[in-house]
């Protein structure tokens, strides 16, 4: 009887430092937004390693193309799958991705725009209908990427996505 109260005891503790450590939707969705800046404004540029049949990209680790005709490229990583889509005649100044994206966005949770000298870009994240799961979607100019991704995954999403799109949009 000692050791089952021991049990629930520490079982009790994790249960709760791990609640701790989850952060709220509020938390994830600043973190994705703070993220997805620091990679829209960042000096360094991002190597391409993917060359496709219309373009080229820098495409994660551990994702693969799966899928590619002359504007979208649907990438895998596990199970979730980022759906990638270059309009080659839009510049990388072009707000027409944005504009799509806020016209559909009266339920955002976020919705928030970057711009310098040379690029045009946005965050959008809309709750999905599952509890815990999350449309997010980035963009430059004439690139878009869209997935569906939890709560603590939000923020490494938003970098890598961003990643793309500012690959694309410096190299093409």
């Amino acid at each position: 009887m000692r050791k089952l109260k021991g049990v629930i005891i520490m079982l009790f503790c994790v249960s709760v430092l791990m609640g701790c450590s989850m952060p709220s939707e509020e938390e994830a969705i600043k973190s994705a937004e703070d993220t997805a800046e620091d990679v829209f404004n960042a000096d360094e540029s991002i190597e391409t390693n993917q060359q496709l049949n219309t373009f080229s990209m820098h495409v994660p680790q551990g994702m693969d193309v799966v899928e590619e005709d002359a504007t979208n490229v649907v990438l895998e990583d596990g199970e979730q799958t980022y759906i990638v889509f270059y309009n080659n005649l839009e510049s990388p100044l072009s707000k027409l991705s944005y504009e799509s994206a806020a016209a559909n966005s009266e339920q955002a949770l976020l919705l928030e725009t970057f711009v310098d000298q040379e690029k045009f870009g946005y965050i959008r994240v809309l709750q999905d209908d599952e509890e815990d799961s999350y449309e997010l979607q980035t963009g430059i100019g004439g690139v878009k990427i869209t997935t569906y991704t939890s709560k603590s995954g939000m923020e490494r999403d938003s970098e890598a996505m961003m990643s793309m799109a500012r690959s694309i949009v410096m190299a093409n």
